[in-house]
């Protein structure tokens, strides 16, 4: 019985949090009578954890494509799930052509942030490697999202990496490194939330909802069990490592972020201190502010032709070479 309801409860936080996620981005009107302009190809597995598949959603344009290819990271507090995919989210960027991948990660509480950024970065190697099977060239690789979906389009922007050319899997030697970012209200530096020195280090410094993603725990030797990480300059160092802001160098790919001014739950702060830092860097960032917007807004949807525009400009093919 105590299980039972345990089970519930977990369940009921996990609805609450997939509400959010979904509730991030309201759908776009419905096209109810029209045939779909698009492909969907749903549930292709990209990679496995702890014996789980993990998947993606694969919309193509029945249309002329434009060879290019954008990664959505379906993620809301770091919880992700097959059913937060909002095709409205998904079209404005087919209507320029694109084929959009929607990408589900290993999701909280269950797991954290560093070993989501592990499956957001397999999910652009497996889309890399499959390139040619989905006819998009894998030199022209955008990546957006909102909230902790922002904050992976910028880890994988900022921290993508060539892949480890004697791994086993040949995925794992592709790159994880994305061509353009385009992302909503991100977290980007956990050592200073809203201010200097305003660490989150700790699980319980952040709301509730959200602290199972930052519970962090390691396989103790003498007793191989896994034990809480308490250790303030390992958890510093830890944050430090999913805080994007820490990876910026001068190859980072373009950046674009739109951020409400009122946002309560993530500081403008964090994308202002993010943008300075690429500026400084030598890298093209731009940061759109909503004058009173919050963590969302009721017309967000209509920002996201903003970024196709963003991408239109950073992933158009060399002239010779366009479709």
């Amino acid at each position: 019985m105590w299980c039972h309801r345990r089970t519930r409860a977990v369940l009921l936080r996990l609805s609450c949090l997939l509400a959010l996620a979904v509730s991030v981005m309201p759908a776009l009107p419905c096209r109810a009578a029209q045939e779909p302009d698009f492909t969907r190809q749903e549930d292709v597995i990209y990679g496995r954890k702890d014996g789980t598949a993990l998947t993606l959603d694969v919309f193509a344009p029945k249309d002329e494509s434009n060879g290019a290819g954008i990664v959505l990271v379906v993620s809301g507090g770091f919880f992700s799930s097959h059913e937060a995919i909002n095709p409205g989210f998904v079209q404005p960027f087919l209507d320029r052509g694109y084929t959009v991948f929607a990408v589900v990660h290993g999701s909280q509480p269950r797991y954290t942030v560093p070993e989501i950024v592990e499956d957001m970065n397999r999910a652009v190697r497996f889309i890399r490697h499959h390139a040619a099977d989905y006819g998009i060239d894998p030199d022209r690789i955008g990546v957006t999202g909102a909230s902790a979906g922002g904050h992976l389009s910028l880890m994988l922007g900022t921290d993508g990496d060539q892949g480890d050319p004697d791994a086993r899997d040949p995925v794992d030697r592709e790159s994880s490194q994305v061509q353009a970012v385009a992302c909503f209200f991100p977290p980007t530096d956990f050592l200073n939330f809203g201010g200097s020195g305003q660490e989150k280090l700790h699980a319980r410094d952040h709301q509730k909802p959200f602290r199972p993603a930052f519970d962090y725990y390691e396989r103790d030797e003498e007793t191989n069990l896994l034990e809480p990480i308490t250790d303030e300059d390992r958890l510093r160092e830890i944050t430090a490592d999913i805080s994007p802001v820490t990876h910026v160098s001068p190859d980072d790919p373009p950046t674009l972020i739109i951020h409400g001014d009122r946002d309560e739950l993530v500081p403008l702060q964090q994308s202002e201190v993010m943008v300075e830092a690429m500026e400084g860097a030598g890298v093209e960032a731009k940061l759109v502010v909503k004058e009173g917007a919050g963590h969302g807004w009721p017309t967000i949807t209509e920002d996201l032709e903003t970024f196709a525009d963003w991408f239109d400009e950073h992933l158009a093919a060399p002239e010779g070479e366009r479709q």
